[in-house]
């Protein structure tokens, strides 16, 4: 299963979907209202009830604290791609204010229905700088707004605290520091991959993150049969 985050849907990860679809995986993309951490997480939990035997979850930015939250049984593994990792107590916000913001990171702010819109101009600056324009264009056109409320609420019990966990560390990531990726993947102690690729590698480098969910995918298969 894949989880998109902020300014993004379902479609955002057409290019890991297909493939792994190609090779025989039953994948969903789970759609998530944004609304708050707590709706998300509801939302993951009732598309995780429509699934049957282990599952292998996956979380793009924002998307890591709502796969982090869930607690059904039947989740295995978890894949975090430049994702955000509360800690119990944290918010969202926290992790992702924690390291100095790149130079070109867009300056966020909610509008008068707290709802927080990515500026166009930055998904070709720095949401997914190695997207081609047409790649870019399509991700601004359908982009979904994240509320306030989804960054300021509190963290429960983390997953990653009692399932396996998998990292890509975007070393080019101008939304969230690289450094404070490599923080959270220390802390959840995840297999880590560090790679040169922007926020967005499931649509710049989706091959890189395909590997990382191989990696997840085999890794919990041979934890189950131990």
């Amino acid at each position: 299963m894949v989880v998109h985050g902020a300014w993004a849907d379902g479609s955002s990860w057409n290019k890991v979907t297909q493939p792994l679809q190609a090779q025989g995986l039953h994948v969903i993309a789970a759609p998530l209202p944004l609304t708050s951490l707590s709706d998300d997480v509801r939302a993951l939990d009732r598309v995780l009830e429509r699934t049957c035997g282990p599952v292998v979850v996956g979380g793009h930015a924002y998307a890591g604290a709502v796969i982090s939250a869930t607690t059904n049984v039947r989740v295995q593994g978890l894949v975090f791609i430049a994702a955000l990792t509360p800690d119990e107590g944290e918010t969202v916000a926290d992790v992702y204010y924690r390291g100095t913001p790149h130079a070109q990171a867009p300056k966020l702010e909610p509008d008068t229905h707290g709802l927080i819109w990515m500026p166009e101009p930055s998904f070709t600056s720095a949401f997914a700088q190695d997207a081609v324009p047409e790649q870019a264009a399509l991700l601004a056109a359908t982009q979904r707004p994240i509320s306030v409320a989804c960054i300021q609420e509190k963290s429960p019990p983390p997953l990653w605290k009692r399932k396996p966990a998998w990292y890509l560390v975007a070393t080019q990531d101008r939304m969230i520091n690289p450094d404070t990726q490599r923080f959270m993947a220390t802390r959840m102690a995840a297999r880590t991959r560090i790679e040169d690729v922007d926020h967005t590698p499931i649509v710049t480098n989706p091959n890189i993150v395909i590997e990382v969910f191989a990696a997840a995918i085999d890794g919990t298969a041979k934890s189950a049969s131990m």
